[in-house]
């Protein structure tokens, strides 16, 4: 017998990091460059690789996603389809 896994979708990934990582980030922030973000450092992105493999229970890929420059991508890179 399997079993799946439930879906881990971008609202979720959202909530994930608004939780996890204090960032008051709206729906509409999740496209855009890092650069954009307020208060966005590269720590967050560490602090979010171990967030997103703790309520996924998936290994991120760091190597990847450390290309990654918006969340979205981020999200794309790290959760498989």
């Amino acid at each position: 017998m399997t079993t799946t896994r439930p879906a881990y979708s971008l609202a979720d990934f959202v909530t994930t990091v608004r939780d996890e990582l204090g960032l008051p980030v709206t729906d509409e922030q999740v496209a855009a460059d890092f650069d954009e973000l307020p208060e966005w450092d590269s720590l967050h992105l560490l602090k979010l690789v171990t967030a997103v493999e703790l309520a996924t229970g998936l290994t991120v890929p760091v190597g990847r996603v450390l290309e990654a420059r918006s969340l979205r991508r981020f999200y794309e890179l790290a959760v498989p389809a």
